[in-house]
């Protein structure tokens, strides 16, 4: 086992980063940029500046190794320009999907409320596999949803519409409780819904069916969970995959494995819910915004983008 590392001055880092053929413009905004964003955080955005060196493992397959040496030309700043890009993305992923959220919210809470109240709560309410079929645990799905919710629930315990609900009626009805749920309890409830149900949801995004809709959440829920806690975004490699919408050739081009098809996603529903929103324009700018990186080393084809994309029916505006 190796030694642990060693605490380093924020000097120490940036004369490593030096070392290893790093170029520092300026050295006084560097060490600011250490002290205020973090040698870890920005070394997922150098990561790509670094020598790739390529071997073989004796049976044929190449396997792939980054060097501590950086790609001549690599500069400190462009690190920074990337790490300031990707900020903006988070920030634009999230105004999206925060007004894909509230109206998902609304459409459950609206379809199931007509059933009960206390839907969420009922496991009649939902599919068998949902709320009837036990894991190794001896729970269902939607006992272990609802030991999620309690735990939400008891985090929102103080807010003033909860206490209020709580203390006249002893728990919440689907339309209030739903206010509380994050994206990731929003989905899996989705997912555990009647099939008709999850189809009439599905139909009014013009998802081809529940089963696509269900990974599109999945999908749009780790971006979520990436944009909000601040982890790199524009060429992360996606694991809850979305399967491929089958609408036209365009989708088939896409890589569900890259940041682009979500984004795509996100205008799809956006053009549903807001259709008047600009949303796609700032997206589009800030694309244009992209760092020229002197090494050439990144492009925004690792954030998936599909060439001619703008020529696109979703992304038009003609």
């Amino acid at each position: 086992m190796s030694r642990d590392k060693l605490w380093k001055s924020f000097e120490e880092q940036l004369s490593i980063l030096k070392e290893r053929g790093l170029l520092v413009d300026n050295e006084s905004a560097a060490l600011d940029y250490l002290g205020r964003i973090g040698y870890y955080r920005l070394s997922g955005y150098w990561y790509s500046f670094r020598q790739l060196e390529l071997s073989d493992d004796g049976h044929g397959l190449i396997q792939y190794k980054r060097l501590d040496q950086f790609v001549e030309g690599s500069h400190f700043k462009d690190a920074v320009e990337l790490y300031v890009f990707d900020k903006k993305l988070r920030l634009l992923a999230l105004d999206a999907l925060e007004r894909i959220e509230l109206a998902i919210r609304v459409d459950i809470a609206h379809l199931l409320g007509e059933l009960d109240i206390y839907a969420h709560e009922n496991p009649s309410i939902f599919h068998g596999n949902f709320s009837k079929k036990t894991n190794h645990s001896g729970k269902t799905k939607h006992q272990l949803w609802l030991e999620k919710y309690q735990g939400q629930l008891h985090r929102a315990r103080r807010t003033p519409f909860v206490e209020h609900y709580m203390n006249k009626y002893g728990h919440l009805p689907i339309w209030v409780a739903i206010e509380i749920w994050d994206f990731g309890l929003l989905s899996k409830l989705y997912a555990g819904m009647q099939f008709k149900h999850k189809e009439q949801i599905a139909a009014k995004y013009g998802a081809n069916n529940s089963k696509d809709f269900t990974g599109w959440l999945r999908g749009l829920n780790f971006i979520r969970n990436v944009s909000a806690h601040h982890s790199r975004l524009w060429n992360i490699n996606v694991l809850e995959r979305a399967r491929l919408p089958q609408d036209d050739a365009c989708w088939q081009q896409l890589n569900n494995a890259r940041p682009f098809l979500y984004f795509c996603l996100m205008q799809r529903l956006m053009r549903v819910i807001c259709p008047n929103s600009r949303w796609s324009e700032r997206f589009a700018a800030l694309l244009d915004e992209f760092p020229d990186v002197g090494s050439g080393t990144v492009s925004l084809a690792d954030f998936g983008l599909l060439e001619g994309w703008l020529e696109w029916d979703l992304w038009s505006r003609k």
